[in-house]
């Protein structure tokens, strides 16, 4: 992994066999992330796994077979309570160009990934709504 930041913006450069979720925790720690928000990230995945959020707990996984484009990447990153969440969402296309996206629950970095976080401060946190069994996000 490459990375800079300048003015809170981190740019970053992911490789091939990378861990996703690894490689953010690393950002978070190296660049001290309290919070931030995935502005862009494009490239191409595999060993990915979606999730649909159904109901309390229940998020749907799926596996994904083979290589994919990651067409886009959005969510927030938050330290709290001595770890780091994700809350990230992709958009992924395959080979015949259709498109399939959801709750990206892990997935590792097949060519590249590139991606771009702005560091927010600590904004808002994330605690458990009875009701939905959902980590909301809720503004501080």
């Amino acid at each position: 992994m490459q990375s800079k930041e300048k003015d809170n913006l981190i740019i970053a450069r992911l490789f091939p066999e990378e861990d996703v979720y690894e490689k953010l925790r690393e950002l978070c720690h190296q660049y001290d992330i309290k919070a931030a928000v995935v502005l862009s990230g494009i490239g191409q995945l595999k060993d990915i796994e979606l999730g649909f959020f159904k109901e309390k707990g229940d998020y749907a996984p799926q596996a994904l077979d083979g290589n994919y484009e990651l067409l886009s990447l959005s969510g927030t990153m938050l330290a709290q309570d001595g770890k780091t969440t994700f809350h990230l969402h992709g958009v992924f296309g395959d080979l015949e160009k259709k498109s399939l996206g959801g709750h990206l629950i892990r997935a590792k970095v097949s060519v590249t990934l590139e991606i771009a976080l702005l560091k927010t401060g600590p904004l808002f946190r994330r605690q458990l709504e009875a009701e939905t069994g959902l980590e909301g996000m809720f503004l501080d």
